[in-house]
Protein backbone atom coordinates (compact mmCIF):
# COMPACT_ATOMS: atom_id res chain seq x y z
CA UNK A 1 0.00 0.00 0.00
CA UNK A 2 2.66 2.33 1.23
CA UNK A 3 4.35 1.39 -2.86
CA UNK A 4 1.01 2.70 -4.40
CA UNK A 5 1.32 5.69 -1.94
CA UNK A 6 4.42 6.79 -3.86
CA UNK A 7 3.74 5.90 -6.95
CA UNK A 8 0.71 8.34 -6.54
CA UNK A 9 2.59 10.64 -5.32
CA UNK A 10 5.29 10.89 -7.63
CA UNK A 11 2.38 11.08 -10.55
CA UNK A 12 1.24 13.66 -9.08
CA UNK A 13 4.22 16.06 -8.96
CA UNK A 14 4.97 14.86 -12.58
CA UNK A 15 3.65 17.63 -14.67
CA UNK A 16 3.08 17.43 -18.61
CA UNK A 17 3.57 20.02 -21.09
CA UNK A 18 1.39 19.64 -23.90
CA UNK A 19 3.25 21.93 -26.92
CA UNK A 20 1.02 22.86 -29.58
CA UNK A 21 2.93 23.95 -32.95
CA UNK A 22 1.36 27.28 -33.91
CA UNK A 23 0.41 25.71 -37.22
CA UNK A 24 -1.41 23.21 -35.90
CA UNK A 25 -3.36 25.79 -33.10
CA UNK A 26 -4.60 27.70 -36.42
CA UNK A 27 -5.78 25.00 -37.77
CA UNK A 28 -7.81 24.81 -34.43
CA UNK A 29 -8.95 28.79 -34.77
CA UNK A 30 -9.65 28.21 -38.53
CA UNK A 31 -12.79 26.44 -37.46
CA UNK A 32 -13.56 28.73 -35.05
CA UNK A 33 -12.86 31.99 -36.46
CA UNK A 34 -14.97 30.99 -39.76
CA UNK A 35 -17.63 30.16 -37.69
CA UNK A 36 -17.32 33.35 -35.39
CA UNK A 37 -17.44 35.04 -39.07
CA UNK A 38 -20.65 32.78 -40.47
CA UNK A 39 -22.54 33.92 -37.39
CA UNK A 40 -21.92 37.57 -38.04
CA UNK A 41 -22.55 37.10 -42.01
CA UNK A 42 -26.17 35.56 -40.79
CA UNK A 43 -26.79 37.82 -38.10
CA UNK A 44 -26.26 40.58 -41.23
CA UNK A 45 -28.38 39.29 -43.70
CA UNK A 46 -31.17 38.25 -41.15
CA UNK A 47 -31.15 42.09 -40.36
CA UNK A 48 -31.54 42.89 -44.17
CA UNK A 49 -34.11 40.61 -44.71
CA UNK A 50 -36.17 42.44 -42.38
CA UNK A 51 -35.89 45.66 -43.17
CA UNK A 52 -36.41 44.67 -46.68
CA UNK A 53 -39.41 43.25 -45.67
CA UNK A 54 -40.95 45.99 -43.87
CA UNK A 55 -40.12 48.40 -46.68
CA UNK A 56 -42.44 46.10 -49.06
CA UNK A 57 -44.72 45.80 -46.92
CA UNK A 58 -44.79 49.95 -46.64
CA UNK A 59 -44.28 50.01 -50.13
CA UNK A 60 -47.24 47.99 -50.92
CA UNK A 61 -49.90 48.76 -47.94
CA UNK A 62 -52.08 51.86 -48.09
CA UNK A 63 -51.63 53.20 -44.57
CA UNK A 64 -54.20 56.62 -44.23
CA UNK A 65 -52.50 57.35 -40.36
CA UNK A 66 -49.00 59.41 -40.56
CA UNK A 67 -48.34 58.13 -37.27
CA UNK A 68 -48.18 54.70 -39.31
CA UNK A 69 -45.71 56.18 -41.46
CA UNK A 70 -43.56 57.78 -38.50
CA UNK A 71 -43.65 54.26 -36.82
CA UNK A 72 -42.31 52.27 -40.21
CA UNK A 73 -39.88 55.06 -40.35
CA UNK A 74 -38.76 54.58 -37.20
CA UNK A 75 -38.04 51.32 -37.10
CA UNK A 76 -36.47 51.02 -40.54
CA UNK A 77 -33.90 53.63 -39.23
CA UNK A 78 -33.23 51.55 -36.35
CA UNK A 79 -32.61 48.33 -37.99
CA UNK A 80 -30.66 50.13 -40.69
CA UNK A 81 -28.39 51.70 -38.11
CA UNK A 82 -27.84 48.11 -36.24
CA UNK A 83 -26.98 46.52 -39.43
CA UNK A 84 -24.63 48.85 -40.56
CA UNK A 85 -22.88 48.51 -36.96
CA UNK A 86 -22.73 44.50 -37.54
CA UNK A 87 -21.16 45.56 -41.25
CA UNK A 88 -18.47 47.57 -39.45
CA UNK A 89 -17.75 44.49 -36.68
CA UNK A 90 -17.53 42.30 -39.32
CA UNK A 91 -15.51 44.17 -41.96
CA UNK A 92 -13.01 44.32 -38.49
CA UNK A 93 -12.55 40.70 -38.16
CA UNK A 94 -12.60 39.81 -41.73
CA UNK A 95 -10.21 42.09 -42.95
CA UNK A 96 -6.97 40.47 -41.65
CA UNK A 97 -5.72 37.11 -42.52
CA UNK A 98 -5.35 35.61 -39.40
CA UNK A 99 -3.00 32.72 -41.28
CA UNK A 100 -0.49 35.55 -42.42
CA UNK A 101 -0.80 38.05 -39.19
CA UNK A 102 -1.99 36.37 -35.87
CA UNK A 103 -0.94 39.81 -34.39
CA UNK A 104 -3.16 42.25 -36.35
CA UNK A 105 -6.00 39.75 -35.97
CA UNK A 106 -6.01 39.26 -32.64
CA UNK A 107 -6.09 43.33 -32.27
CA UNK A 108 -8.79 43.25 -34.84
CA UNK A 109 -10.19 40.48 -32.23
CA UNK A 110 -9.65 42.86 -29.35
CA UNK A 111 -11.76 45.67 -30.55
CA UNK A 112 -14.59 43.28 -32.15
CA UNK A 113 -15.05 41.97 -28.32
CA UNK A 114 -15.30 45.91 -26.96
CA UNK A 115 -17.68 46.99 -29.61
CA UNK A 116 -19.56 43.79 -29.02
CA UNK A 117 -20.34 44.40 -25.33
CA UNK A 118 -21.23 48.45 -26.50
CA UNK A 119 -23.51 46.71 -28.89
CA UNK A 120 -25.10 44.38 -26.48
CA UNK A 121 -25.31 47.02 -23.75
CA UNK A 122 -25.67 50.47 -24.08
CA UNK A 123 -26.49 50.88 -28.19
CA UNK A 124 -29.11 47.49 -28.01
CA UNK A 125 -31.48 50.19 -25.39
CA UNK A 126 -31.24 52.80 -27.98
CA UNK A 127 -32.35 49.90 -30.63
CA UNK A 128 -35.00 48.54 -28.28
CA UNK A 129 -36.42 51.93 -27.30
CA UNK A 130 -36.50 53.03 -31.37
CA UNK A 131 -38.22 49.80 -32.21
CA UNK A 132 -40.71 50.17 -29.30
CA UNK A 133 -41.41 54.19 -30.08
CA UNK A 134 -41.72 52.79 -33.82
CA UNK A 135 -44.04 49.97 -32.75
CA UNK A 136 -46.37 52.45 -30.94
CA UNK A 137 -46.49 54.14 -33.27
CA UNK A 138 -47.86 51.16 -35.91
CA UNK A 139 -50.19 50.64 -33.60
CA UNK A 140 -51.94 53.76 -33.26
CA UNK A 141 -54.02 53.32 -36.66
CA UNK A 142 -53.57 48.86 -37.25
CA UNK A 143 -54.74 48.23 -33.62
CA UNK A 144 -57.90 50.25 -34.25
CA UNK A 145 -59.15 48.14 -36.74
CA UNK A 146 -59.46 45.19 -33.84
CA UNK A 147 -61.53 44.62 -31.23
CA UNK A 148 -60.67 44.99 -27.38
CA UNK A 149 -59.60 41.36 -27.15
CA UNK A 150 -57.18 41.33 -30.56
CA UNK A 151 -55.87 44.73 -28.96
CA UNK A 152 -54.93 43.53 -25.64
CA UNK A 153 -53.11 40.04 -27.67
CA UNK A 154 -51.38 42.25 -30.22
CA UNK A 155 -50.03 44.34 -27.42
CA UNK A 156 -49.38 41.59 -24.92
CA UNK A 157 -47.56 39.39 -26.96
CA UNK A 158 -46.03 42.10 -28.43
CA UNK A 159 -44.34 43.40 -25.11
CA UNK A 160 -43.76 39.69 -24.16
CA UNK A 161 -41.24 39.36 -26.88
CA UNK A 162 -39.61 42.79 -26.54
CA UNK A 163 -39.46 41.47 -22.87
CA UNK A 164 -38.11 37.98 -23.75
CA UNK A 165 -35.36 39.12 -26.55
CA UNK A 166 -34.02 41.80 -24.10
CA UNK A 167 -33.80 39.86 -20.65
CA UNK A 168 -33.46 35.99 -21.09
CA UNK A 169 -32.36 35.54 -25.07
CA UNK A 170 -30.22 38.64 -24.50
CA UNK A 171 -28.55 37.43 -21.71
CA UNK A 172 -28.03 34.17 -23.42
CA UNK A 173 -26.02 35.46 -26.43
CA UNK A 174 -23.83 37.91 -24.72
CA UNK A 175 -22.51 34.63 -22.31
CA UNK A 176 -22.23 32.74 -25.57
CA UNK A 177 -20.61 35.04 -27.65
CA UNK A 178 -18.11 36.32 -24.70
CA UNK A 179 -16.87 33.24 -24.23
CA UNK A 180 -15.94 32.40 -27.67
CA UNK A 181 -14.34 36.02 -28.08
CA UNK A 182 -12.52 35.06 -24.87
CA UNK A 183 -11.37 32.04 -25.99
CA UNK A 184 -10.35 33.02 -29.68
CA UNK A 185 -8.59 35.64 -27.91
CA UNK A 186 -6.42 33.62 -25.76
CA UNK A 187 -5.81 30.92 -28.26
CA UNK A 188 -4.05 33.99 -30.34
CA UNK A 189 -2.27 35.24 -27.93
CA UNK A 190 -0.50 32.03 -27.58
CA UNK A 191 0.15 31.87 -31.25
CA UNK A 192 1.68 35.55 -31.32
CA UNK A 193 3.74 34.15 -28.48
CA UNK A 194 4.79 30.94 -30.07
CA UNK A 195 5.89 33.04 -33.20
CA UNK A 196 7.71 35.47 -31.10
CA UNK A 197 9.39 32.40 -29.66
CA UNK A 198 10.60 30.95 -32.78
CA UNK A 199 11.74 34.49 -34.13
Amino acid sequence: MQAFDQIQELWQKHEVEVKVSADEMLQQVKKEVNGLKLKSALNILGMLASFIAIAIMWALFHFESWTTHVGISITLIAIGVYTLLLYRDHKLISKNDYTVHPNEYLSSLKTYQLNRYKLYNTLYWFYVIALSLGIIFYFVEILSHFNMMQKSLAIGLTAIWIIFCSTILRKAVIKREKERIALLIEKFERISAQFSASE
